[in-house]
């Protein structure tokens, strides 16, 4: 038995069906589950990555995520499994392995995947290989609204460590601020709060400048751990 197909074995024998069916439903997925949680399956898999070469751990990565149930649909808890291979091992990762995060981003079709490869495997990546950013400047337009989300979340290591590119994170969220799609919004907002951690003064000016362009659900993402004063008002100016 290859490793996909003992961690395959170990995540079914934690299966519970219950767990799978509500999931499902709510992730609205058309994989198959089979009900683990997510703690349990990192305890899986970063057992089982532990030691592996960069060459072996993208071949495991591969073999997980494209792993069918009866040669038919992938198994989600495969996929996860999958992309903690990769977060794993993310400091084997090269730069030219970012070709296969944005393979599987685009496979993705959902938040559940899409986030951590986004912040952890491309974020890493980025931060470790700064001329990739400028592919994440093609990404911040295309047509993908995922990829459109993975350039914006990308930015969040580099916020976390000191170092955020806040000349990109402008740029990307003058072109993305008025976006319809809701995951545009919430990763726009979502990315605005991790920088107010360190920078609120920043970020309130960012915002204050944009109230009547930005939405609801970005302003309230990124005010949240605004002092009141500040969050008070640009909510005010946000209403009117």
């Amino acid at each position: 038995m290859d490793t996909a197909d003992a961690i395959a074995a170990e995540l079914r024998a934690l299966a519970d069906p219950a767990r799978a069916e509500q999931e499902k439903r709510y992730l609205k997925s058309d994989l198959e589950h089979v009900g683990v949680t997510v703690p349990a399956i990192r305890k899986v898999t970063v057992r089982a990555a532990a030691g592996l070469t960069r060459d072996e751990t993208l071949a495991l990565a591969d073999r997980l995520w494209r792993r069918p149930v009866h040669e038919c649909r992938p198994v989600h808890e495969c996929r996860m499994a999958a992309i903690e291979v990769l977060i794993r091992n993310a400091p084997l990762l090269e730069a030219e392995d970012l070709a296969v995060a944005e393979r599987m981003i685009r496979e993705s079709h959902t938040w559940a995947y899409v986030d951590a490869l986004a912040i952890k495997v491309v974020g890493d990546l980025v931060v470790r290989n700064a001329p990739l950013a400028t592919t994440l400047d093609l990404w911040s337009a295309d047509a993908n609204f995922w990829i459109r989300r993975t350039a914006l979340l990308a930015l969040i290591p580099g916020i976390r460590s000191g170092d955020g590119d806040l000349t990109r994170l402008t740029k990307y969220g003058d072109a993305l601020i008025e976006e319809k799609e809701f995951f545009i919004r919430k990763a726009l907002g979502w990315v605005l709060r991790e920088l107010s951690k360190k920078d609120p003064d920043w970020v309130a000016a960012w915002v204050r400048d944009r109230t009547d362009r930005i939405s609801g659900v970005s302003i309230r993402e990124a005010v949240r751990h605004l002092p009141e004063p500040d969050r008070d008002a640009l909510l005010t100016a946000y209403r009117s």
